[in-house]
């Protein structure tokens, strides 16, 4: 006579047997960061493929004229990259969503930098300051350029799980958008005003907001 206790792990085995006859195998993703650098390395394919009908003496000629120049641009870089990080992490189900922080101090000093430059146009004569249409150039420029870079970065994070699909989403728009910014470096030839400040920021969140309401719909139905 079998004991009861092995008729119950007999039934048990049998339960589990039967629930995973048909699971697949599941391909385990790399880590956040290793993606997070395959994303950036495309962006550095477009950032050099641009490089290559820019005017580099130029570009290199602003960076260089004034520390607030390459601090901004220093700045943005530095939020685009620790952004595509913090949305690679929260695309897995057990980040916290204190990772969406991660980009904030970049930010600040991309923000902090470009208001510097408005002093200079101010105290510094013969600065070329941005005017309206040049700062609708940087609009259509930033906006333009975030479309493929959001699909392509949410694209990517499809494949992760994520719990908060509106905060990934919009973390990935914040980073689309800061990459988007640091290649209008190839293409800016006049210092920054207030008003072109003021365009680059609103170009940003409309990025932001535009990802975290359809970018979050597409990461939330890859989780049903």
């Amino acid at each position: 006579m079998i004991p009861p206790t092995a008729q119950a792990q007999s039934r048990h085995e049998g339960i589990i047997l039967s629930l995973t006859a048909d699971l697949k195998p599941v391909r385990r993703l790399p880590p956040p960061g290793w993606r997070a650098l395959l994303w950036l390395a495309l962006v550095a394919t477009i950032a050099f493929t641009l490089a290559m009908v820019a005017d580099r003496t130029a570009v290199v000629s602003r960076l260089t004229a004034a520390p607030d120049i390459w601090l901004s641009a220093s700045g943005s870089a530095l939020t685009m990259v620790l952004a595509a990080i913090a949305a690679f992490q929260l695309s897995l189900p057990d980040r916290s969503p204190l990772w969406a922080l991660l980009p904030l101090p970049a930010a600040l000093l991309w923000i902090g930098a470009s208001g510097a430059g408005c002093l200079r146009t101010w105290l510094v004569p013969g600065t070329h300051a941005a005017v309206l249409d040049d700062t609708k150039d940087c609009l259509v420029f930033i906006l333009a350029l975030s479309v493929p870079l959001s699909a392509l970065l949410l694209g990517m994070l499809r494949r992760g799980y994520t719990l908060r699909p509106g905060l990934t989403a919009a973390v990935a728009g914040f980073a689309s958008a800061a990459a988007a910014a640091t290649l209008l470096v190839l293409f800016h030839p006049y210092d920054a005003s207030a008003t072109d400040v003021v365009v680059h920021v609103v170009a940003v969140a409309l990025v932001i907001v535009a990802n975290r309401a359809y970018g979050g719909r597409l990461l939330q139905a890859a989780n049903s």
